[in-house]
């Protein structure tokens, strides 16, 4: 999306009511609108524009907006394809083609004064009940920038770090349009519900009267930044098809080192830090690194195992800046794999969108005669599976050491989330499985599985799983908290 700020004024296409103007806000039409009588939609989508009407001056600007491939000649602010972006090779491999393929479907503007129904929403954005697909409908598919803008908004931290107004807004729509919308799981939605969980954390007791303003501008950011630009495969698929980024990276933490290098060339194309010291300005890059970093699921048992420690031997001080920011690579871990402690209704819709991006992978593997990753073949692998096992050996020993940590309403409500989807998982399965055949008894049984140590060939910093014959230390990590 490009903004012509040098465009003349135009006519409006009709007159404006009295009541949109006692609104103070703005009118947007798009090619889909039909709001105030707007002209033929035909009209508008040659037109591919809006009006934008502000009673303050009683001027109509007019905001163009640009399907792929279009620029505006002098006034373009920025390359849409930038050198980090992964969409600019994304379209050039025969292997991804297949997956990115499909009608454009192009950002819409809404007016600054964003639905009732939505800024109702925010007014309980600490609930753990938060809907974030039903935000997302009702901010038109804006709800990362809207939330976040919120949030950091309502921290003071705009006014506390000097923001350019502009230039904000500027770096949130860049992060929000480097989300893949084609993804089913790793898009804008699971940024905002990743930012969403959060703040839910950051507003725990503990944490809330230990951070200072500057750990709560991390940990927004890197929740909002954690995913970005991610191409919707995990590592193991980029190192055995020799994409250039598993080469970059030298085969480790791939997609969590692009996540970070790509919010870094966002920062500074947009100069949301230019005003800070250089050497504050680096320091906040190094330290949103360090939290996107510690989403690598691969490094799970060792973050696990260093916060076990801790706990046991109770010399956590939050006082102390490596401690607190520890807790904040701890915070967002959480908050990347917390979709089985959300209420069922919103933890299963999470769970099928990632399973439907794991046989998304699969299929491109099979289309293209690759060996299909466990857990991304949709003949062998069903989501009550999937989930079970991630359930399992991931989810529920990180968030019990939460619990210790944080002791709270909140913690007890997500394990109880935990539990009750766990357990309507296996009767769904139970349901599925009552025609076919039981499975003769092993005669030898293995022992009981154990937590996994690393991850498996679909395995990534998030939602994971593994199938109950294989033996725990080859057990396959899934379902994203931002690698997949």
């Amino acid at each position: 999306m490009e903004v012509c700020y040098q465009l003349p004024v135009l006519p409006l296409d009709r007159p404006v009511p009295k009541h949109v103007l006692s609104r103070r806000g703005a009118i947007s039409f798009s090619s889909s609108s039909s709001l105030f009588g707007a002209p033929d939609p035909r009209q508008l989508s040659q037109r591919r524009g809006a009006i934008s009407y502000d009673s303050s001056d009683q001027t109509a600007l007019y905001i163009r907006m640009l399907a792929r491939g279009e620029t505006v000649g002098p006034v373009s602010g920025r390359r849409v394809h930038r050198l980090f972006s992964f969409q600019r090779h994304l379209h050039s491999s025969r292997l991804l083609h297949s997956a990115t393929t499909g009608p454009h479907n192009p950002l819409h503007i809404l007016d600054e004064d964003y639905l009732g129904q939505a800024k109702c929403m925010l007014e309980k954005v600490g609930s753990w009940n938060f809907d974030i697909f039903l935000f997302d409908r009702l901010t038109n598919g804006n709800s990362l920038v809207t939330l976040t803008f919120h949030l950091l908004n309502q921290y003071g931290l705009i006014e506390l770090f000097q923001l350019d107004m502009v230039k904000l807004r500027r770096f949130l729509v860049m992060v929000q349009e480097d989300y893949h919308s084609q993804n089913p799981y790793h898009n804008a939605v699971h940024a905002a519900d990743v930012t969403q969980a959060m703040y839910c954390y950051l507003r725990e007791p503990k944490l809330s009267k230990s951070l200072t303003s500057c750990d709560i501008l991390l940990g927004l950011l890197a929740a909002a930044t954690h995913d970005l630009d991610h191409p919707g495969v995990n590592q193991p698929f980029l190192i055995k098809t020799n994409h250039y980024l598993a080469a970059l990276y030298r085969n480790t933490s791939v997609l969590e080192n692009h996540h970070w290098r790509s919010v870094v060339g966002i920062l500074r194309e947009t100069g949301l830090f230019s005003h800070l010291p250089a050497e504050d300005g680096l320091n906040m890059e190094r330290q949103l690194g360090s939290l996107i970093l510690a989403t690598d699921i691969s490094r799970q048992n060792e973050y696990l195992s260093k916060f076990r420690m801790h706990l046991d031997q109770d010399d956590l001080c939050l006082g102390n800046g490596s401690h607190r920011h520890f807790i904040l690579q701890m915070a967002l871990k959480c908050a990347d794999i917390c979709n089985p402690c959300r209420p069922w209704e919103l933890s299963k819709q999470w769970s099928e969108k990632v399973t439907a991006e794991f046989f998304q992978q699969g299929d491109i593997e099979k289309k293209h005669k690759l060996e299909v990753s466990q857990l991304c073949d949709s003949q062998t692998n069903t989501v009550g599976d999937i989930q079970i096992g991630f359930m399992t050996y991931v989810v529920e020993p990180l968030f019990s050491e939460w619990s210790r940590f944080s002791d709270t309403r909140l913690s007890q409500t997500m394990l109880g989330h935990l539990g009750l989807n766990k357990a309507s998982w296996s009767g769904l399965r139970a349901e599925g499985s009552l025609d076919e055949p039981e499975p003769e008894p092993d005669p030898d049984p293995d022992p009981p599985p154990q937590p996994v140590s690393g991850p498996g060939p679909c395995s990534g910093s998030g939602p994971a799983t593994a199938t109950a014959a294989e033996e725990p230390t080859t057990r396959t990590l899934a379902q994203g908290s931002q690698e997949f």
